[in-house]
């Protein structure tokens, strides 16, 4: 019996994983916030972000939350992280009573500091929701136009609920997406949300015209610095050497298709933060993320220096090539130092 799934927003991840999983056998209904965008898709089974993709007839949309939201297996929130809880608020008084719920937005809220799932089950736990909802967050090395073409990636489902993640792993696997599972949720969710960050700093160096020295030195630190906070916040260190962990950063950080990288690219050659965004036209999750990369770092007393070098560049001016030259003199150190 086919299982029954509703993507919750249709940008290019979810629409990628809409298709994935319809192809795979699964009923799936996708809904959005913006109806021409149901419209065009349902009519055009096309999506102008994903050249080379068709969406199958079995694919189904709906501009109705109520009914996305009705008797689905597995409901999928696909919206960009800022979204996510006003999403929530929407959808929760149509939610079931032990709902399976699989987040693959990216983000850490600034306000609360929560995690993706951390923000559904505070929305969701409110009076008019439901009760024993089960929360999967899913993350890896997985850029949307490749998932869209077929193309062989690996994932994480992460649940502190074992056999839930388990159930999200039997769903999303197929030929094409092989996933994983694992137990450290927050540490999952965190590198899927810092390594956005990271990516920001490789594209600015790119765009300096530094080359793969430079790149590489950038991701490997990049993930120590990730590494060194989530470890203060109690995740499991094994889950930064993993898929989520530097798997995501590599591919963030050197893909054509990293909206984040291409973003640090602009700005390294002069852009400002606000043009890069609105030459790269989609959500560059990285900016989203640093003012909460920023507050964990001094609440959890955590030196992140690239993080740091990269929101001085974004949010308060500075030169890009200062930034550079401020992480390159810094008091030396050894590399295990943690």
């Amino acid at each position: 019996m086919a299982r029954k799934i509703g993507i919750l927003g249709a940008g290019t991840w979810g629409i990628a994983l809409a298709r994935m999983l319809s192809v795979s056998g699964s009923d799936v209904l996708v809904w959005s916030a913006i109806p021409k965008e149901i419209d065009d898709l349902a009519q055009t089974r096309v999506h102008p972000n994903l050249p080379g993709m068709v969406l199958p007839q079995s694919l189904r949309f709906t501009k109705d939350l109520e009914e996305v939201c009705n008797g689905q297996d597995i409901l999928v929130f696909a919206v960009p992280s800022v979204f996510v809880r006003s999403t929530a608020a929407k959808a929760r008084p149509f939610i079931r009573y032990g709902q399976l719920i699989v987040d693959v937005a990216k983000g850490i809220e600034p306000e609360t500091l929560f995690t993706m799932t951390e923000v559904l089950a505070d929305e969701l736990a409110k009076e008019d929701g439901p009760r024993g909802f089960r929360l999967v967050a899913l993350s890896g090395p997985t850029h949307a136009e490749e998932v869209a073409l077929d193309l062989p990636t690996t994932i994480v489902s992460a649940s502190a609920d074992t056999e839930a993640a388990s159930i999200v792993q039997d769903a999303f696997t197929n030929k094409c997406m092989r996933v994983y599972t694992n137990p450290d949720i927050k540490g999952v969710e965190l590198c899927g949300a810092l390594k956005n960050v990271i990516a920001l700093g490789v594209g600015i160096s790119t765009g300096l015209g530094y080359g793969d020295n430079t790149r590489a030195a950038l991701i490997t630190r990049g993930i120590t610095e990730i590494a060194r906070l989530g470890t203060a916040m109690g995740c499991n260190i094994h889950t930064f050497a993993g898929l989520a962990g530097i798997g995501d950063l590599i591919v963030t950080a050197t893909s054509q298709h990293s909206r984040n990288n291409r973003a640090g690219q602009l700005i390294g050659q002069g852009r400002t933060p606000e043009q890069a965004v609105k030459e790269v036209g989609m959500v560059v999750e990285g900016m989203n993320a640093l003012p909460a990369a920023i507050e964990l770092s001094e609440r959890y007393q955590v030196d992140m220096p690239i993080v740091r070098a990269v929101n001085a560049v974004v949010n308060q001016g500075m030169n890009p090539a200062d930034a550079v030259n401020a992480l390159m003199t810094r008091d030396p150190k050894g590399e295990l130092t943690f």
